[in-house]
């Protein structure tokens, strides 16, 4: 499934409140902070109420591997 990267790009002064909260909603609380979420219906919807006021990309989501720690050397003594 993709996720939405939104990037807070424009203030929310002199705008109406509802739409400040919905800036805080998606996770926003600086300007020029980004927040990656999942694309459902709701997210998509906050979106398009503030979206003169944010930049949106889609991201693919790949598979991470983690790296396997080494075990520590036994010492010798």
């Amino acid at each position: 499934m993709a996720k939405l990267k939104v990037t807070w790009v424009k203030s929310a002064i002199g705008y109406p409140e509802d739409q400040k909260r919905t800036i805080r909603a998606l996770g926003l609380r600086k300007l020029q902070q980004s927040v990656e979420l999942a694309d459902s219906g709701p997210a998509r919807g906050m979106i398009t109420k503030v979206r003169h006021l944010v930049k949106v990309e889609v991201v693919e989501e790949t598979k991470v591997r983690t790296r396997r720690t080494a075990k520590p050397a036994e010492e010798t003594s």
